[in-house]
């Protein structure tokens, strides 16, 4: 078997451990980060986003690279039909573990590594972190004793690189359950100083989220990846079962929103106050667009919301139109809300 191993990094502080258990024993190690149209990219808030450079710089040396994967659009159909089925919310786990073991199970051969590497801590999660799941997961992707999880290595059966003499199993830990005291002691040992919080930024855990992710395939089965990266920001409204409605909630999502305008959307803003940049998607009309604009307007910094006010209305590509309108009441854009956020 040869000394060389794939790691799944999440950017969480345990597959951080994890590879540097291995590098320890002399054993260079390709790490690969996955991104997805969840939040699990470099952009997001919780782990998934942590920078990993000066990771890079300071355990290069031991033999440290790092490669990314986009999931992309097998991703999407993974999480639109999941085989093992979700936890709470829309987060398939068990799923999503074994399309990012398949992937890494690809690049082992492109890299000649021998083995596996993950971070996973034996009964840390209740769905995906348990002895039997480890073993169907390996299982069922023909990577029976080629997955190493280091952290709990020691309370589960020893796998081939340890059989073989690749990998010392003494050396390795038995970690077990939700607990971070022996992550964080480690992490010191070695001069991980900016420890990562330990929500990964996957969108499927949250409630809201997956509320709009369920209502988007309800009326959408087939919507993809330009629907799917609008529903992380702003406010959405259903006005109707093919019409969309979203509202900035800041100066970045504005930004956001009017990027992922496409041909078709419109957009709304309003003409003499700071306020919300909005985009209608779907089958709309000018209906819609009014209704967009007084939902705008609500949220706006207008200090009379009785007040008549100027919007303008573009179809995405084409001449702006200014209408009047007034804030949407309480009882006008409520039922219509997809979600709290």
């Amino acid at each position: 078997m040869n000394r060389h191993a794939v790691a799944l990094l999440s950017g969480g502080l345990d597959s951080m451990l994890a590879v540097r258990v291995i590098l320890d024993q002399g054993i260079p190690v390709t790490a690969v980060r996955f991104i997805t149209h969840f939040g699990c990219d470099p952009v997001s808030a919780g782990s998934c986003g942590h920078d990993v450079e000066p990771l890079v710089k300071m355990w290069g040396p031991l033999g440290f690279t790092v490669k990314m994967c986009h999931l992309g659009q097998d991703y999407i159909e993974m999480v639109r039909n999941p085989k093992y089925g979700r936890g709470k919310n829309m987060n398939p786990c068990v799923d999503c573990r074994v399309m990012m073991l398949g992937w890494a199970r690809e690049m082992m051969a492109q890299v000649g590594a021998g083995f596996l590497v993950t971070g996973e801590v034996l009964n840390q999660r209740p769905m995906s972190q348990t002895r039997e799941r480890f073993r169907q997961i390996d299982k069922d992707l023909g990577l029976r004793g080629v997955v190493l999880r280091p952290l709990s290595a020691k309370l589960l059966d020893p796998t081939l690189p340890e059989v073989e003499g690749v990998v010392d199993r003494e050396r390795l830990l038995d970690i077990s359950g939700r607990g971070r005291t022996r992550q964080y002691e480690m992490a010191k040992a070695w001069g991980v100083t900016e420890i990562p919080q330990p929500a990964g930024g996957c969108l499927l855990t949250d409630p809201g989220y997956s509320e709009r992710l369920r209502d988007l395939w309800k009326h959408d089965p087939k919507a993809g990846a330009r629907d799917i990266n609008l529903l992380r920001v702003g406010r959405h409204f259903r006005p109707s079962p093919g019409c969309k409605i979203v509202v900035g909630r800041n100066e970045d999502e504005n930004r956001m929103i009017e990027a992922f305008a496409e041909t078709g959307d419109t957009l709304v803003s309003l003409a003499d106050f700071v306020g919300p940049m909005t985009v209608v998607r779907g089958r709309h009309g000018p209906e819609e667009a009014t209704l967009a604009a007084s939902i705008t307007a609500r949220y706006a910094d207008v200090p009379d919301r009785t007040r008549t006010v100027r919007a303008v209305v573009s179809r995405k590509g084409g001449v702006p139109v200014m209408i009047e309108t007034v804030a949407a009441t309480e009882s006008e854009y409520g039922p219509l809300r997809v979600a709290a956020g």
